[in-house]
């Protein structure tokens, strides 16, 4: 994929959610919920800080992140789902 978002964003693929139970039970896709992971695809540059410089970002590509159910813009990159965030909108960043 030849993308870079600008400034802080980042660009995110969803993990899959899991489609059964721990007992078994297959959940359909229609009954699912958006997972709220996923792994990091690209980043920007940086936050534009008020003094002109940019502040790099934490989160780089190949990371697994935790982000907000509703957060980002959905997109359609080279036929893949994926999100536009922003830093801000990661939670958290999943250690393995």
């Amino acid at each position: 994929m030849a993308i870079r978002p600008l400034y802080d964003r980042i660009i995110v693929r969803r993990t899959e959610a899991e489609r059964a139970t721990a007992s078994g039970i297959v959940i359909p896709d229609s009954a699912g919920e958006k997972p709220d992971q996923g792994e990091v695809l690209a980043v920007g540059n940086g936050r534009l800080l008020a003094s002109g410089e940019l502040h790099p970002l934490i989160v780089k590509p190949g990371d697994r992140v935790l982000f907000g159910k509703y957060a980002g813009q959905a997109v359609k990159i080279d036929g893949q789902d994926a999100l536009v965030l922003r830093e801000e909108d990661v939670i958290a960043i999943i250690e393995r």
